[in-house]
């Protein structure tokens, strides 16, 4: 018969529960070189043990122990793996949107926030920049200059007389 290595080093529910909350208030690349220790440590190095109790994953605790072992840490890619925003890709693009609609927005009337309200939609911005020299192709989507207008503190919104009013009835 076997015993499993929490037998063996007599780990009881709470010493799981405590290591694993402990575990959780680590910071992300840094947690992967703990739970390494962990494994290592307590578990022998086996790995499907700690999965087994803990959750965690097998992957994770494996680049754990090459971080702890190499001393240096495990590069991963994910900045370069998500797509430029258009700011990067032009930056020629929001000076050009300045000249043309900074004397056009208005404030808040209040004051309330730092945003300022464009009396032009996203269709009337890409136009504009057409007419000013961009070429159909090399200029994004109305949805994609609506979203770098946000982006910018720009912010469209309807004029309250154009609203349509409310039709109350008459008392008698």
């Amino acid at each position: 018969m076997r015993i499993s290595v929490v037998e063996k080093k007599n780990l009881t529910a709470e010493l799981i529960s405590l290591l694993d909350r402990i575990v959780q208030q680590v910071p992300w690349p840094n947690r992967r070189q703990v739970k390494a220790d962990i494994v290592d440590t307590l578990f022998e190095g086996k790995i499907r043990a700690a999965e087994t109790v803990f959750g965690w994953s097998r992957n994770g605790i494996a680049i754990g122990r090459k971080e702890n072992q190499s001393g240096t840490p495990h590069k991963d890619a994910t900045d370069s793996r998500r797509k430029p925003f258009t700011e990067e890709k032009m930056p020629q693009l929001i000076n050009d949107i300045h000249l043309l609609f900074d004397a056009k927005s208005q404030a808040d009337s209040h004051l309330n926030t730092t945003l300022r309200y464009l009396n032009a939609s996203a269709a009337n911005v890409r136009t504009s920049l057409i007419e000013n020299g961009y070429s159909d192709e090399e200029l994004p989507t109305e949805r994609t200059i609506n979203n770098l207008l946000n982006r910018m503190g720009f912010r469209l919104h309807t004029v309250q007389k154009s609203k349509p009013q409310k039709k109350r009835r008459k008392r008698i």
